[in-house]
């Protein structure tokens, strides 16, 4: 199974001795020189005595010993205090991964909380992600376009590549994030008679105006709560006279969405 991508966890010794350190008593053992083992672990020459030397206080016992003479004119060794603790770490963290593996087994037959967390997990600059689900999927020789019902019932709707829409095996219920950049969202106070022909159209109430030195970040919220935010130039929003409380529309073109689905 791959490595857990749902769950972490940070394994400490006593709160304290971490995965650092321990990486540093593994190069030791296997170099037997703290200036050698200290560039293995990241650690300079003085930082790795400085954290063996508060270690070994905590344990209130050595925990390096030097050996003298020899082929290489000596060097430093673990004490049977230290190897016992480097032999428990290897122990906690084979049961530790067993652990989330397992766990991560589980979560993954729970389609709602793992689409969830992956959501939660992916990092992007896109300031508008949504986790839903597919509802609908017209594919053309070209283009494909895709519906994504969110939360709060709303449907967003995207269009990308037919070669992209079967790379990403696109399925009817397949759970799904879509992403949209702020700079690609229009808000739109009065329509003026007009109707736009872009697909994406979520009236809403404005509920923040950050003012920048050059644009604001503008955000609505939808009925449901959910949140979408515009980035709108400052002579923009002057010129709109954009304060909180104002009705809106966001706008948005299906080819301005993204859509992520978790790897089979």
């Amino acid at each position: 199974m791959a490595d857990s991508t749902l769950l972490s966890g940070d394994l400490r010794l006593a709160g304290r001795l971490d995965g650092r350190f321990f990486e540093l008593l593994e190069a030791l053992h296997a170099t037997g020189s703290i200036n050698r083992a200290a560039r293995a672990a990241g650690y300079t020459y003085k930082g790795a005595w400085l954290i063996l030397e508060s270690a070994a206080k905590l344990a209130h016992e050595p925990l390096v010993e030097r050996v003298v003479g020899g082929r290489g004119g000596g060097g430093t060794r673990l004490t049977p205090a230290s190897l016992g603790l480097l032999a428990a770490w290897r122990h906690l963290q084979t049961q530790q991964a067993a652990f989330l593996r397992e766990q991560e087994a589980w979560l993954t037959q729970q389609p709602a909380l793992a689409g969830l967390l992956r959501s939660v997990s992916m990092k992007t600059t896109a300031r508008n992600q949504f986790a839903g689900s597919i509802t609908a999927i017209e594919s053309g020789p070209v283009t494909t376009q895709v519906c994504v019902q969110i939360a709060g019932g709303h449907e967003v709707v995207a269009t990308l590549t037919s070669k992209a829409a079967e790379r990403l095996k696109l399925a009817l219920g397949k759970a799904a994030i879509v992403m949209i950049k702020s700079s690609a969202v229009v808000l739109v106070t009065d329509f003026g008679g007009y109707a736009l022909s872009a697909r994406n159209q979520f009236a809403g109430t404005l509920s923040r105006v950050e003012r920048g030195a050059v644009s604001s970040l503008v955000v609505l919220t939808l009925p449901g709560g959910m949140h979408l935010t515009a980035s709108v130039t400052n002579d923009a929003v002057d010129a709109l006279a954009l304060q909180v409380g104002q009705a809106a529309t966001a706008v948005f073109k299906a080819y301005s969405v993204m859509v992520a689905v978790a790897v089979d």
